[in-house]
């Protein structure tokens, strides 16, 4: 198990033999890697973490006023436009959205759990319907960050 013995040993937990958390590029950093194949609306794991009340970096929203630090597995999910997972947070459940093969990096959409983000951020996952800036769900973009760090790309935002 990627988690450790004070979680439990539910068995739906992410396995050593099925997942890592590997070092993607150097704008990304980090992800969660499948080394198995997965299908469409399988789950693919349940989470595990730390309840805190505060917005940090590798957390996930549970509700307004706290998130689940997760620095084994789902804390390390990268960011896409077209996600290949969803997250449910209210019963800690990951579910693939689509086929996904081995070997692949898990994706799921920021501003599917997050109001707030630690930090917004530029995006570049490639998807066609990518937006552009990463942002929580409830959050405008921070006009100064995205003006000199985004507009200056020449890239529109969409």
């Amino acid at each position: 198990m990627l988690y450790p013995d004070l979680f439990g040993k539910d068995p739906l937990f992410p396995k050593h033999s099925d997942f890592a958390v590997v070092f993607k590029d150097e704008v990304a950093g980090r992800g969660v890697i499948t080394y198995r194949a997965l299908a469409k609306g399988e789950i693919v794991a349940r989470m595990a973490g730390y309840v805190v009340h505060e917005i940090r970096q590798h957390t996930l929203q549970l509700t307004p006023e706290t998130h689940l630090y997760d620095p084994y597995f789902s804390g390390f999910f990268l960011h896409s436009c077209a996600p290949n997972i969803s997250l449910n947070m209210a019963d800690l459940i990951v579910v693939a959205l689509r086929d996904i093969p081995a070997n692949s990096f898990l994706y799921m959409d920021y501003a599917e759990t997050e109001d707030v983000l630690f930090k917004q951020f530029p995006c570049s996952c490639g998807a066609s319907n990518c937006r552009g800036w990463i942002t929580g769900r409830k959050e405008l973009l921070s006009g100064e960050i995205m003006q000199s760090e985004y507009l200056h790309s020449g890239r529109a935002l969409r």
